[in-house]
């Protein structure tokens, strides 16, 4: 079976090569192919005083890994700060995150493709101690392969949905293999983890350790330029298509009661920014793109009022901003949406109403702002606890109108909604201590 997916893979390798290439912006290909192929640029671990067992691997496939994963690397790197760390993405978002706010010192490389020839180069070259998956990314090979050189693997803050363990039952012959070289199995909640026994992982294998998200601590301090922001805040995060459209209409709806009403808008995926601009622009909408004016000077750039929307005086060249009022901000930049939650009043979960499976509320939670979700959070369970909790409120379309008003004409009800959720996110601390633990086991 590890034939027949390796030449399946290979092929699909091959026909994807020429997109996934260009597609990057040219100073990221040579290191992008470079790392994809094995050769990765580590040249620490070809100096003579390097002894074997002295590398932690961490694997986080895009941003939402990353930054799940950034206290576990800050407690590897207190634990242990003789060990070398390396930290591989699959996305270039993750790249880039990863190397803003990842310890000092950390490697940051591309997950190298899931070749066996080309992971065995890596692992003879690396010598890594031990592997550490984030959440579910599952490669066959790289798990083989590890095994094969008698390297532990981990997979921790896992998380298995409904949708993908169904999948898997599918190929349950398949997949039995595949997890059976996977050491220790650190998952989310209780759900997660009988999932995973039921696709064959023994028992004694798989622990709940709590969610990483919990221990993840946005930056304290809020980007300089929200201080030009005037009046009530409203932040969609992580959006997906379609709901950037019919929330900016209940946004101007809502601008009807509340004239200084602003609304940040967070599209999830970077390569959608361009679409949503056109949609704003297409509706007439007044409207601000983040990154076109810089945090120093706080000041436009000369364009002639491209890219803006509404307001002509806006539009005025090197026009320095004092204040934002009633506006719409397009944030088209990343790793800025977990500070902007700490001026926002109330935060929209993206992909709780169009799409599948929900975002991260955990980083509003962090804030203690009110937070409002549509129907679909399948992959945060623990929002259930929220809600019990009134910790959160769940809403469909139709309703998202009347509880964003209400909350706005009772904003110390948003409040208690933010406090509750606050002390939720307080309690359930302490995934990334019981991982240590575990992983203590496995590292000299």
């Amino acid at each position: 079976m590890f034939t027949l997916y390796s030449f399946l893979y290979t092929i699909f390798i091959i026909c994807l090569f020429p997109y996934e290439f260009f597609k990057r912006p040219k100073d990221i290909r040579k290191k992008w192919i470079s790392d994809k192929l094995g050769l990765h640029n580590l040249s620490f671990i070809r100096s003579p005083s390097m002894s074997p067992l002295r590398i932690i691997w961490i694997h986080a496939v895009s941003v939402g890994e990353v930054s799940a994963a950034l206290p576990l690397l800050k407690s590897l790197r207190e634990r242990y700060p003789q060990k070398e760390i390396i930290l591989s993405t699959i996305t270039d978002t993750g790249q880039k995150i990863a190397k803003e706010k990842a310890p000092e010192g950390t490697k940051i490389v591309y997950l190298p493709f899931d070749i066996a020839s080309i992971l065995r180069a890596v692992v003879k070259k690396v010598r890594p101690e031990v592997l550490i998956v984030m959440e579910t990314e599952l490669w066959p090979n790289l798990f083989r392969i590890f095994k094969e050189y008698g390297i532990p693997v981990m997979l921790v803050n896992g998380r298995i949905s409904e949708k993908s363990f169904r999948g898997y039952k599918k190929i349950s012959f398949f997949m039995r293999r595949v997890l059976s070289y996977v050491d220790f199995f650190g998952m989310q909640d209780e759900a997660y983890a009988g999932r995973m026994i039921k696709l064959g992982v023994r028992s004694s294998k798989v622990m709940n350790l709590g969610n990483f998200k919990f221990d993840t601590r946005p930056t304290s301090q809020v980007p300089q330029w929200t201080e030009m922001i005037e009046g009530p805040v409203i932040t969609a995060g992580s959006t997906h298509e379609g709901e950037e459209e019919f929330i900016t209409s209940v946004y101007i709806e809502l601008k009807k009661d509340f004239p200084d009403l602003n609304l940040i808008v967070a599209p999830r995926h970077p390569e959608r920014f361009k679409s949503v601009e056109e949609m704003l622009r297409s509706k007439g909408l007044s409207f601000i793109k983040r990154s076109e004016f810089s945090t120093p000077s706080l000041t436009l750039p000369s364009r002639g009022g491209q890219g803006w929307g509404g307001d002509s005086e806006l539009r005025t060249p090197n026009f320095k901003l004092q204040t934002l009022k009633g506006i719409i901000i397009l944030l088209d930049t990343v790793g800025e949406l977990s500070a902007i939650y700490g001026i926002t009043d109330i935060a929209i979960i993206g992909k709780s109403f169009r799409g599948y499976g929900g975002q991260n509320p955990f980083e509003p939670a962090f804030w203690g702002k009110a937070i409002v979700c549509g129907p679909h959070m399948e992959n945060f369970p623990v929002i259930k606890d929220f809600f019990r909790s009134g910790a959160a409120l769940q809403v469909t379309e139709e309703r998202l109108y009347q509880a964003l008003k209400d909350l706005l004409f009772s904003p110390e009800k948003a409040g208690e909604i933010g406090l509750r959720a606050q002390d939720l996110y307080r309690k359930n601390r302490g995934a990334v201590q019981r991982a240590m633990e575990v992983i203590g086991k496995y590292v000299s």
